[in-house]
């Protein structure tokens, strides 16, 4: 069964701000965190931010001041705005659910979605 679906990944340039959405599945919106992952050329899978049930946020050290995480309840969707985007940010970008355990470690998420892909030209 499809639980995540991540989508708005494309060509951005320099400087330029993106929204990717992940839509969830009742059970994976309910989790007690839902994630956002990357993973770059060449690199391993890393943790960008988290957002618990009750609404807590969490980021990833060298994403502070550049992204937000969200929930939508209407549209039961987890976005992750990114601004100042930089070369260095082009990866897959990962949605995932975790229904125990750390948030920002990615062996404890249960249900990925397929990833969507982010381009920063230089």
């Amino acid at each position: 069964q499809v639980q995540l679906a991540e989508s708005g990944g494309g060509l951005v340039q320099t400087g330029d701000s993106l929204t990717l959405s992940c839509a969830a599945s009742a059970r994976a919106y309910n989790s007690e965190h839902m994630g956002w992952f990357r993973q770059a050329p060449g690199k391993e899978r890393e943790f960008v931010a988290a957002i618990s049930w009750s609404g807590d946020v969490y980021y990833a050290d060298f994403v502070k001041g550049r992204v937000t995480i969200a929930k939508d309840h209407v549209k039961r969707t987890v976005s992750l705005e990114m601004n100042n985007l930089k070369p260095e940010d082009t990866a897959v970008y990962y949605c995932a659910a975790s229904y125990a355990g750390d948030y920002r470690v990615e062996v404890e998420y249960d249900d990925w979605g397929q990833g969507t892909q982010v381009t920063v030209s230089s």
